[in-house]
């Protein structure tokens, strides 16, 4: 059964590809096989030996279709499109907390600013137990289980009842759902004296206009040097990117160009002399940062306007044309390529993707330097990953919400004896070694197998980790990358440059 379901997939796979490519539904196809695709599906319908849902093999064969053209190229059905635009688009509509997942209940991490959990007092460390009279807890409940339940039309209620500490009884809140931002911009802030850092995790239909409310902010406060951090930046709207670089370049200069088998070769230009034209840049990426942000990588680097510090990013250099479809779903096909300003394609070759190979073919930027091709964007100081550093314990107590279940309860304590008065005052505690002490009983109580010796660079990293995520929890994500940044090799080798330079 399964051999012949997997060739009537192919068979049907076949015979969609003409509509797939845009074949004019009105051109004669005597003489072609898609002539006979409608009097197929109804033999199938009518007469195979089991059900079939014919819905479902139809997306399943048009998402084999596009993946095989290329890694890039996608079919998305209408409910997981939905949720994906809602993302992009910067907003949603909810209840408006961060959450986590600790003992199989859903834990409130933080109420998000302006949001209605907030204004109606839900605090850190409530928990989650019932939503419109189900019982959520005990339940395996996953994190789509949790936006399922909570996300929702704006204007519409969900009931919840909370568990609070030291509360008797279960708190019972009316929520009014209501559109909850979606930042692009994790931090935003003064690193050194003259020496501003911007991390960006996305590019949202929101982005620029953040962007250039932090560019504002910190010109205010006399910045001359900017830290762009584009590192695990996957991408997005490629507007977004042409905008960030128009804030960047002179005009006129060449930001990125695209062309295709079937599409003309298009350039775009900086229109503008933007907000960031004397403020020296540099960028920092990783193997995360693709698409867009390889766009602002690239076009930065072609024009000599400031230096990449990092690793080799993603290699995402496809132009995806997104095409609607009558139920909701679209198809995103892939008709042209990426270019930076000097002819590099961003792209890079599909059988190597994975691997970290250093194309020789040379290029050169505006003032001459020579810069090489091959995919992705390749920095001008390169960050060698330390192959002795092993993080796998690390990783297995974070993935099992032990970290985060740990720093939640610290952090209500800390609120609660008020022992800091200030982040600054947190931020220059040598407390690292304290509250690993207590993690690290915290970890004996729940596994011991997960105290086993860790390196001596993955154990200053875990205290800073730790430190930095209480700190998130009490002041949010600026005093976390305040934290981070202490220890991080790429903002280090960023301030290094800038302070000599």
């Amino acid at each position: 059964m399964i051999k012949v379901l997997t060739k009537l997939t192919l068979y049907l796979s076949l015979l969609l590809i003409g509509f797939l490519l845009g074949f004019s539904i009105n051109k004669d196809y005597s003489d072609s096989p898609f002539k006979n695709i409608n009097d197929v599906i109804k033999l199938i319908e009518n007469h195979y030996v089991d059900s079939i849902n014919l819905n479902t093999i139809t997306n399943e064969m048009i998402s084999s279709i596009l993946t095989d053209l290329d890694p890039h190229s996608s079919y998305i059905n209408s409910e997981k499109f939905k949720s994906i635009e809602e993302d992009m688009q910067g907003s949603f509509s909810g209840v408006g907390i961060q959450f986590n997942i600790i003992n199989d209940s859903i834990v409130v991490v933080a109420p998000i600013s302006g949001g209605p959990s907030e204004k109606l007092g839900i605090v850190s460390g409530d928990r989650i137990v019932n939503v419109d009279g189900e019982n959520v807890t005990n339940i395996n409940i996953n994190n789509e289980g949790v936006i399922k339940r909570l996300r929702g039309k704006k204007g519409t209620e969900v009931n919840i009842k909370i568990y609070r500490r030291l509360q008797e009884k279960l708190l019972d809140y009316n929520i009014i759902r209501d559109d909850i931002p979606l930042l692009s911009i994790d931090a935003s802030m003064m690193v050194k004296k003259g020496i501003g850092y911007i991390k960006i995790n996305r590019f949202s239909a929101t982005t620029i206009e953040e962007f250039n409310l932090s560019t504002k902010e910190l010109l205010s406060k006399n910045m001359k040097k900017l830290i762009l951090d584009l590192r695990g930046n996957p991408g997005g709207y490629l507007g977004m990117a042409i905008q960030m670089s128009d804030a960047i370049l002179n005009k006129g200069n060449l930001i990125v160009y695209t062309e295709g088998r079937k599409r003309n070769r298009e350039n775009i230009y900086a229109t503008q002399n933007g907000l960031l034209l004397n403020t020296e840049i540099v960028v920092l990426i990783d193997e995360g940062s693709a698409s867009a942000s390889e766009i602002v990588s690239g076009a930065i680097q072609d024009n000599d306007r400031g230096l990449i510090i990092g690793r080799k990013s993603f290699g995402k250099g496809l132009v995806q044309e997104q095409i609607e479809m009558k139920d909701g779903s679209v198809i995103r096909l892939t008709t042209q390529r990426y270019y930076t300003p000097s002819g590099r394609c961003i792209q890079t070759p599909y059988e190597t993707e994975q691997e970290e190979k250093q194309d020789t073919t040379k290029y050169k930027t505006r003032n001459g330097r020579i810069v090489y091709g091959g995919g992705g964007i390749t920095p001008d100081i390169i960050i060698k990953r330390d192959s002795t550093l092993n993080f796998l314990q690390i990783n297995l107590i974070i993935s099992r919400g032990l970290l985060n279940e740990f720093c939640l309860k610290e952090s209500l304590n800390l609120k609660k004896t008020c022992q800091y008065k200030t982040e600054e005052q947190f931020i220059n505690s040598n407390n690292e070694n304290v509250f690993y002490h207590d993690f690290r009983n915290f970890i004996l109580s729940k596994d011991k197998n997960l105290t086993k010796k860790i390196g001596e660079k993955e154990l200053k990293f875990l205290k800073n980790l730790i430190k930095a995520t209480i700190a998130r929890n009490i002041w949010g994500d600026e005093t976390y990358f305040k934290i981070l940044n202490q220890e991080d090799e790429f903002v280090k080798k960023a301030l290094t440059y800038l302070e000599n330079n």
